[in-house]
């Protein structure tokens, strides 16, 4: 990653070229942060970035496959797909981070759901399940 003084140099000369609309380079970087953190808010990002990791493994998608036809319990989703325990609960506990899918305890029992079926519903729509 470039230095602050680096990029501030580089966009002053950019402002100082004519082809930028701004005078004055210092706002313009101001005017680009504001931006950044308008539109590439860096906790929302972290949001999606978690949401779209979630989505980029085959068990994943295959779990969530299955809980879009019926609340399963840990065990089920582990002798569905022949994972071990630990592997079901390391894909269990990212789906259930980035919000895709959510929990209930019922005893020892623990019972998993899709979090948003309307979420799943436009997924479809767009293709990527």
């Amino acid at each position: 990653m470039a230095s602050k003084s680096k990029i501030s140099k580089r966009l002053q000369r950019f402002v100082e070229s004519g082809v930028c609309k701004y005078e004055a380079g210092s706002e313009y970087e101001r005017e680009l942060e504001r931006l950044a953190d308008e539109v590439a808010n860096v906790e929302i990002a972290d949001k999606q970035r978690r949401f779209f990791k979630a989505l980029s493994d085959v068990i994943r998608l295959r779990i969530l496959k299955l809980l879009e036809v019926r609340e399963m319990c840990a065990c089920e989703v582990m002798t569905a797909l022949s994972l071990t325990q630990p592997n079901a609960s390391h894909h269990l506990g990212i789906l259930e981070r980035a919000g895709l899918v959510k929990s209930r305890k019922d005893g020892k029992w623990i019972f998993y759901n899709i979090a948003d079926p309307k979420l799943m519903e436009n997924m479809h729509k767009l293709g990527v399940l």
